[in-house]
């Protein structure tokens, strides 16, 4: 019908040309922001995912860099006992020597007097060792109940308690040495003692080994918990990634149809325009 009140092929050609507008301007910030994604509007659930994904994944970056803080300070802890394990491994050597015959009294003070020094050295260690400005191990926080953070979650945690055993280990060092406990100077290695000294100093080697142990067993667990984060957050960023990241390939198409599209619909609006004039003609 022809009309000068409604031109619906002008009409039809302005609805079709904001559409087009409408997907050229998305497919123009898809490429130059490079997301898919770049409000609720162009996928309303899969930016909710997204965000979950990319929250957890933030998460475990952080939890990572627990599960590495963690293990240094168990390592350094490790470390600190196995100058201890060597202090008392010299120090039975003493009383082994001492306990023999041979050994003359002065021999004996001045094996004492290694003895005592190292017992001395015991106590530093054990008692003063840090990490971050923290102490370690007697008194600090190996020997209490430590919980590890090692996920994004709450639920996310790794519980390692070698309290009684590091408390052992020092009941067991002092009984070896009473430098340990102060600083007056020891008789281990005097008269008959020196061979009741070994076993002592068995048992203290024994209670070290065993803190070491544990301590060996946690930083090899923080290890595998980092190498299964990094895993996950591997995947985890991919699964983001195909959500959230546009095609290029797919959108550029897309552009180029849009463009030409706008062109096509450009043209016929003008040309339905031109529709009115065939109304006037008709009254000439």
């Amino acid at each position: 019908m022809l009309s000068l009140h409604t031109n619906n092929a002008a009409l039809s050609a302005q609805t079709s040309i904001n559409r087009t507008q409408n997907s050229l301007s998305t497919s123009m910030t898809r490429l130059s922001t490079g997301y898919r994604i770049n409000s609720a509007m162009d996928d309303a659930a899969g930016l909710q995912i997204a965000s979950r994904l990319k929250a957890q994944t933030s998460g475990m970056a952080v939890a990572m860099r627990n599960t590495q803080n963690s293990t240094s300070m168990l390592q350094t802890a490790e470390g600190a006992l196995d100058e201890v394990g060597n202090m008392l491994v010299r120090m039975k050597d003493l009383a082994t020597q001492a306990a023999d015959a041979s050994s003359t009294d002065d021999d004996k003070k001045a094996m004492q007097s290694e003895f005592d020094a190292l017992g001395l050295e015991l106590k530093n260690v054990l008692e003063n060792t840090t990490f971050g400005g923290t102490k370690l191990l007697v008194g600090g926080t190996v020997a209490s109940s430590m919980t590890f953070q090692i996920g994004a979650s709450s639920s996310e945690t790794m519980a390692v308690d070698l309290g009684t055993d590091v408390s052992q280990m020092a009941s067991d060092v002092g009984t070896a040495t009473a430098n340990y406990s102060s600083a007056t100077t020891g008789t281990e290695l005097t008269g008959s003692n020196a061979n009741g000294t070994i076993g002592k100093l068995e048992t203290a080697l024994n209670s070290v080994n065993k803190v070491r142990s544990g301590l060996g067993a946690a930083a090899n667990r923080l290890e595998h918990v980092y190498n299964n984060l990094a895993n996950i957050s591997t995947n985890s960023k991919a699964a983001t990634g195909l959500i959230m990241d546009v095609d290029f390939a797919t959108e550029s198409a897309n552009m180029t149809s849009n463009q030409m599209l706008l062109q096509a619909g450009t043209a016929m609006l003008k040309q339905s325009n031109s529709m009115s004039s065939m109304v006037m003609s008709l009254l000439q």
